[in-house]
């Protein structure tokens, strides 16, 4: 097993375990394959959150990704990458001040606002400055569409407004002078296989911000369509074909775009463009067997790989695995996978199948390439996080340094017992009768 001509032993000698590898060639491959295969006045914007690294961003960006952040650090890395800021939007239910700050400090394209007193926020923070700050009202969609794997829309939620009360607020342009209101901004759900469920979220998105604008008077500068596009984790799930989405989008946005030739049309994107690209490599320490089912033991876990545990589903289901050390195989049967941590729900594999393991085997899950080592608790048990490499032209390039023990005590402080006891001595000694 190799990624680019280099065998994933020879990764793991390099660079140890465990690792994440992330391919650029199928980085890039999937944006460039999602931009050429959608309308050309739709721009796909990176969702940071999905893998934050900031190689692995600047590889989507080479190939046309703009930046999607939630953070302080997503916006830095954004820009230390190269992003220019009217490339840049800005999202997230609980935004710091300092973040606010941030984002009229860089002149970022839009801050998606998610509540009216943020909203207030923005127009303070602006007028302060003596700013005009563009923002996209984030809109929770009275609808629900089956499809998703986490549905956004239809629910109570602590994302957006409420479509009921963002067309019942009136001319916001006359309240808001310095908050830019001029666009919306709709998710309806994650994790989507189904492209025409993509184009139903799509239809009711388009026609939902034009009943917005009419409603409270704002400008279309720009309308985001959120994104949610899957990858397959499961069996029975299918890749979801750009091809597809395609189809299902194209003449939506072909009518909307020609209705609305200055409106800038946003796709989000984070686990399709980067999910495929990654496997989570990690090594077997251990074999045994308990009450008649075979355990390997393993040096990576759900602590570096939380989604590992199942996502969105009740029922442990695995994520794709191969061995991918080199040798003869044998037969194949059914493993538990686990790793070092002290709790029984550090299972990374439940009952795949598997050729017979032995200690010093790597073992891999594909499509791990999103939601990773930032997603997972790695600093449960102080192992820390692993090391991430991206191979880039046959290159194998270290994009981030294992933790290492000093890393993880270094912004603690230890208080003593001791110093407590002996000030209170001193005090105690020098106190007048």
């Amino acid at each position: 097993m190799n990624v680019q001509g280099i065998s994933y032993e020879e990764l793991a000698e390099e660079f140890g375990t465990p690792l994440y590898v992330y391919d650029a060639e199928r980085l890039t491959g999937a944006v460039t394959g999602l931009r050429t295969a959608l309308h050309p006045r739709l721009e796909v914007f990176y969702s940071l959150k999905a893998n934050p690294n900031i190689s692995v961003y600047a590889t989507l960006r080479s190939g046309g990704a703009r930046a999607e952040v939630s953070s302080l650090v997503e916006l830095r890395t954004a820009l230390t990458a190269g992003t220019p800021p009217e490339d840049v939007i800005f999202l997230g239910p609980g935004k710091s001040q300092r973040e606010l700050t941030a984002c009229l400090d860089a002149g970022v394209y839009a801050i998606v606002c998610e509540s009216f007193d943020e909203l207030d926020d923005i127009e303070r923070l602006a007028a302060e400055r003596g700013q005009r700050q563009r923002v996209l009202l984030r809109v929770n969609p009275a609808l629900a569409i089956s499809g998703s794997r986490l549905t956004m829309g239809g629910k109570p939620r602590q994302f957006g407004i409420d479509e009921e009360q963002v067309l019942a607020a009136g001319d916001l342009t006359a309240r808001y002078r310095h908050a830019d209101v001029a666009g919306v901004h709709v998710y309806l759900g994650t994790r989507i296989l189904d492209a025409e469920v993509v184009g139903k979220n799509t239809r009711y998105i388009l026609d939902l911000a034009e009943r917005v604008a009419a409603a409270t008077g704002i400008r279309l500068d720009a309308v985001d369509i959120g994104g949610g596009l899957g990858v397959p984790y499961f069996d029975g799930e299918e890749e979801l074909a750009a091809a597809d989405v395609a189809d299902q989008l194209n003449p939506l946005l072909d009518k909307f775009a020609g209705a609305h030739p200055e409106t800038r049309l946003i796709m989000e994107s984070g686990r399709y463009l980067a999910g495929g690209a990654g496997t989570y490599v990690f090594r077997v320490r251990y074999v045994k067997e308990s009450m008649g089912e075979r355990f390997a033991v393993a040096d990576g876990g759900t602590h570096h790989h939380m989604a590992a545990v199942g996502i969105g589903s009740f029922v442990k289901r695995n994520f794709p695995a191969e061995l991918l050390t080199e040798r003869p195989t044998g037969e194949v049967g059914p493993w538990n996978v686990t790793g070092p941590l002290c709790t029984p729900n550090d299972s990374v594999l439940k009952r795949a199948e598997l050729p017979a393991l032995r200690p010093g085997d790597l073992v891999g899950l594909r499509n791990s390439g999103a939601y990773g080592p930032t997603a997972s608790p790695g600093l449960f048990l102080s192992h820390g996080y692993p090391a991430e490499v991206l191979v880039r032209a046959g290159r194998a390039h270290l994009v981030r340094e294992r933790d290492q023990p000093d890393d993880l005590l270094r912004p603690q402080r230890l208080i003593s017992p001791t110093d407590e006891t002996a000030a209170t001595a001193e005090t105690a000694e020098g106190e007048q009768p």
